[in-house]
């Protein structure tokens, strides 16, 4: 199974597990959850089990991955984020701080949390964001900044 396979979601190859990971086209679009679930804190998709936290977890000054579409993120993103989509994930490695946690997040949990799988299985310190940039900005008033100039929004 190549990199691109997992992270990108080509099912041609992939194993059962890694089929998983990769989802749907809804789900890379964060329109669904395919077949993710609740396990305890932590997410599991397939036979996997991702470490996830809420955002009121996520420790200040910690960086944030968001690997959100470009323009999701110009609508409204966290300030001081690290924007790498997930397609580019395999490609940005070098974008990524290597020593440190990272806090992956998208729209509503799906994109991050195959982020957050792919990340951990090639040696990153990765968390899933439950709730993505829904539960930052909308349900606990976390501020969002936006790249149009416009009132930032969760797209």
């Amino acid at each position: 199974m190549s990199l691109f396979q997992l992270v990108a979601g080509h099912r041609s190859g992939l194993s059962v597990d890694a089929a998983a990971v990769a989802g749907s086209r809804d789900d890379r679009l964060g329109e669904g959850m395919g077949p993710m679930r609740a396990s305890g804190h932590g997410l599991r998709l397939g036979g996997m089990s991702e470490p996830s936290v809420t955002v009121t977890e996520i420790p200040d000054g910690a960086a944030i991955i968001d690997v959100r579409e470009d323009d999701e993120w110009e609508a409204g993103h966290i300030e001081g984020a690290i924007h790498v989509p997930l397609g580019e994930l395999p490609e940005r490695l070098d974008d990524l701080p290597l020593d440190d946690d990272m806090y992956i997040i998208c729209r509503t949990g799906g994109r991050s949390l195959r982020a957050t799988a792919w990340l951990n299985l090639n040696g990153f310190d990765a968390f899933n964001v439950e709730g993505g940039m829904g539960s930052w900005n909308i349900d606990n008033g976390k501020p969002i900044v936006s790249e149009t100039g416009q009132e930032p929004w969760v797209k």
